[in-house]
């Protein structure tokens, strides 16, 4: 039987697990190991990681996953929800993909802005063309889907949005979804766990899309839209890379 809420509990349990996932996550990051249907093993450990704490948490609280939107249902407003989110933003993100590297990549100064030899690989506008639909291809989409969207959705939407709105109720809602100090904070803990990877401070961007997920999570109920989100972001960027890089 699930212990009697206490909200003080539950946004100190999200604290502690989020510093103990941010400590091991900077050491994961560094095991340079790739493996046959693995793939980079420091990356598959953090992803197991992000399963695995939610699950502990879950099992130490005598709770259950679907408190923390681990289900698909109402599976029809998770799928709309994400349809509209990928309809509406993605083509505008494509524009801006495409008007940043264009005058980034024509300034001596805004260059810098650029990741390392971006620019030099950049074709511009006139060298557009198709990706290859390769296995590759497909399975880099597979691995956005299972080993990193859902994974970090369980943790940072599921898990530590779900604790803290416990202990910050949201102020506002807006189309079902909550804004307030629950939703800002889980949004830059997201963030601030992408620094360790290369130390880009340019990674501290994925609080924007941590606001919509979070966002959608609360909406919902489920994690279901924003993981089909953060996965359709992130090969999103990957197709847009091989439509202008040489």
């Amino acid at each position: 039987m699930p212990a009697a809420r206490d909200p003080a509990r539950d946004a100190r349990d999200a604290y502690i697990a989020w510093a103990v996932v941010a400590v091991l996550v900077t050491g994961l990051v560094r095991i340079n190991v790739t493996l046959p249907a693995i793939g980079h093993l420091g990356s598959a450990l953090v992803a197991v990681l992000f399963l695995y704490v939610p699950v502990f948490y879950v099992w130490r609280r005598k709770e259950d996953l679907v408190d923390y939107g681990f289900h698909a249902e109402p599976l029809k407003k998770g799928l709309i929800t994400a349809g509209v989110a990928i309809a509406v933003i993605f083509p505008i993100f494509a524009l801006g993909y495409f008007a940043f590297y264009e005058i980034a990549c024509g300034s001596d100064l805004l260059s810098n802005l650029v990741p390392n030899n971006m620019c030099s690989r950049y074709g511009g506008l006139a060298g557009i063309h198709a990706p290859a639909l390769t296995g590759k291809l497909a399975e880099f989409c597979a691995v956005q889907l299972i080993v990193v969207a859902l994974p970090e959705e369980l943790f940072f939407r599921g898990f530590l949005l779900g604790l803290l709105e416990r202990r910050f109720p949201p102020k506002r809602r807006i189309l079902g979804g909550g804004i307030g100090l629950a939703l800002v904070i889980s949004a830059a803990m997201f963030a601030l766990i992408h620094l360790p990877k290369d130390g880009d401070p340019r990674a501290l961007a994925t609080f924007f899309p941590g606001l919509l997920f979070g966002w959608m999570r609360s909406s919902t109920g489920s994690i279901l839209a924003s993981t089909l989100t953060h996965a359709g972001s992130n090969i999103l960027i990957r197709l847009l890379d091989l439509m202008v890089l040489r």
